[in-house]
């Protein structure tokens, strides 16, 4: 039989599972293609300075790696991860209270694989997932994907009458997902009776806590807080990463959390991608064991105040009254907010008339609200581009609210 090629098409639609059918863009990651233009300033992404990346150090490592351990270091690796990286990671939890080792490690591809991977073996459909008001829009995405109903709670006093209501009603959560240090879209940070009180809350009603903690390094001021996986190691799933402390093009990142669900993760990644980048995880090792994760970090934080206290200081000045926003003691990120009966999407095409933009708030919202909030990111622009950002963005709402 001859088989020619055909104008007939597929529709892949009718193929497409339903967890496929439930995968939504990025609303940062659609923003990009129109931010990026020439002119526009953007506090749209979440990147590191690149400044910070330390890439003088990194020359001088990966040719050690390649010249003592090429062989090992370019060939396929174990789906839990470098033995030596995961030994250097648990050191350094020790070191901050947490009673672990390297088996209770598992290294990703990046912190979003290991949501992601958590979500797989966590969710069923339908299954409920508490998170907060707003939360980390890449976390929301994973848990659509596998059909989750995302119920969330603003407030602290509301988090035990969302969860008896569920439970009452035979709908138990199977976790509660909080950012306690410095959250992405806010900046903001839990005190400690606030993680006491989400731990025993977790505790009185048997919840699983997935603990995402990208930015806990990223302090400015004040003292350090306890890991919610150091005050319930039992029920807590902890992710880290390196891509804001360190290089973001390494996608490494690591999941803390008890034996039995590091094994379980681990049979989950096997299917996904074997193992995470073996090179990159030969360098990340000798990197943090030299001692040189915590020599870069001092400058990447001096620096991150600096732009933190420059952006802060330029909204003082140039926002029009009404308009507040938040102040974070870490991180890469604040939240603003407009009086409530404005829409930030109506801003958003206002502001980029006037080359600024920034991630609309509603999309960190599980359930629709935050229409009057945007997510301003301050580490990646240079000193110049925030103040002028600023001025433009203070121009378009003023222009926004005379509308």
């Amino acid at each position: 039989m001859d088989f020619k090629p055909t104008n007939m098409k597929v529709d892949f639609n009718e193929f497409f599972s339903s967890s496929a059918k439930c995968m939504k863009p990025s609303a940062i990651r659609a923003l990009l293609s129109v931010v990026n233009q020439p002119g526009v300033i953007s506090f749209a992404g979440g990147f590191p300075n690149p400044e910070t990346f330390p890439i003088e150090d990194l020359k001088t490592i990966m040719m050690e790696v390649l010249e003592e351990e090429g062989a090992k270091a370019l060939q396929y690796g174990g789906t839990d991860g470098n033995w030596a990286l995961r030994e250097e990671l648990a050191k350094r939890y020790v070191n901050e209270g947490l009673d672990i080792d390297k088996d209770n490690i598992i290294i990703t591809t990046a912190s979003q694989q290991a949501i992601d991977l958590t979500a797989k073996v966590l969710l069923d459909p339908g299954d409920i997932v508490i998170c907060g008001l707003p939360s980390y829009l890449g976390a929301l995405q994973a848990f659509s994907t596998y059909q989750a109903k995302l119920v969330g709670a603003e407030k602290d006093e509301e988090l035990e009458a969302v969860v008896r209501a569920m439970c009452l009603a035979g709908k138990k959560p199977k976790f509660i997902y909080a950012i306690p240090d410095f959250q992405n879209p806010t900046g903001i940070t839990m005190t400690l009776e606030q993680r006491q009180y989400l731990v025993r809350i977790a505790r009185k009603y048997d919840i699983l806590i997935l603990e995402d903690s990208p930015y806990k390094e990223i302090r400015f001021e004040g003292e350090h807080l306890p890991y919610l996986y150091s005050m319930a190691p039992e029920r807590t799933i902890m992710l880290g990463t390196f891509s804001k402390t360190f290089a973001p093009g390494f996608r490494l990142g690591w999941i803390v959390a008890p034996k039995e669900f590091i094994h379980q993760i681990n049979l989950a990644k096997q299917s996904a991608d074997l193992c995470s980048p073996t090179f990159d995880q030969f360098v990340a090792a000798r990197y943090l064991k030299k001692g040189l994760f915590e020599k870069n970090l001092v400058g990447t934080v001096e620096m991150y105040r600096k732009k933190r206290d420059l952006m802060l200081k330029s909204l003082e000045e140039y926002m029009p009254e009404g308009v507040t926003w938040t102040k974070p003691d870490g991180g890469l990120f604040l939240l603003v907010k407009l009086p409530e009966w404005y829409d930030a999407r109506d801003l958003f095409e206002v502001a980029l008339q006037k080359n600024v933009a920034f991630v609309i708030g509603e999309a960190f919202f599980c359930d629709g609200s935050g229409k009057n909030t945007f997510r301003v990111n301050y580490s990646f622009m240079d000193d110049e581009s925030i103040i002028e950002g600023v001025k433009r963005l203070a121009s378009a709402i003023e222009d926004f609210m005379r509308k």
